[in-house]
């Protein structure tokens, strides 16, 4: 296949991603689909996105795949390493700094079977990275799609998917703002969304 179309089609399945995760995410299609799956829907929506982004880059690496390594000479590589380590290491920490069950949808389960009727909002996270970073999980994400880049399939790759974690990082603000209010707008004034750049604020926990 020619190398444009390759692209054209990696780019559109990327597309397809980000569109039907907005779409599962967004409270129109959430509310009518939370009727059906009831607690089930968080979990439900993460293995849909999983399969989903398996599938795209499956396809991707079908396509893209065989092209010459890029000629990195060493020192670039060892930069590129590097964040690719770091990369890891913040979105694991990260990870951790969740409620990994809400985050999951196991715990909404659970919380059904208990007939608890616990919300299944995430509180407002702002010690940790997020004292650094609002989206730490995005910064890490970040961090190794641009580390492991290799070859044409890994800079596309990084592409789609960084484009698509920005326009994910807009949306998810305009939620949490909505959730949290001011709370969440003087949080968003102090700290900065991906990079640390101003530093850790004052008075944060750490």
């Amino acid at each position: 296949m020619p190398f444009f179309e390759a692209h054209l089609i990696y780019a559109l399945a990327w597309l397809s991603f980000g569109l039907g995760h907005s779409l599962l995410a967004g409270e129109t299609l959430k509310k009518r689909l939370g009727h059906v799956f009831g607690a089930f829907y968080r979990l439900i929506y993460n293995l849909f996105a999983l399969l989903h982004i398996a599938i795209v880059a499956v396809g991707g690496h079908r396509l893209l795949s065989g092209a010459a390594p890029y000629p990195f000479p060493p020192w670039a590589e060892a930069v590129l390493m590097a964040g690719y380590v770091l990369g890891w290491a913040a979105f694991m920490w990260a990870l951790w700094g969740y409620d990994l069950g809400l985050f999951a949808g196991t715990r909404q389960i659970a919380e059904r079977f208990r007939a608890s009727g616990a919300s299944g909002d995430e509180p407002l996270i702002v010690n940790g990275l997020h004292a650094w970073v609002r989206h730490p999980l995005y910064a890490g994400a970040l961090a190794i799609l641009w580390g492991r880049i290799d070859d044409p399939f890994d800079l596309s790759t990084a592409v789609w998917a960084s484009i698509y974690l920005f326009i994910g990082a807009w949306s998810e603000e305009r939620k949490l703002l909505e959730i949290h209010g001011a709370a969440y707008g003087a949080y968003k004034r102090r700290v900065p969304a991906f990079f640390p750049w101003k530093g850790r604020p004052p008075g944060e926990d750490g």
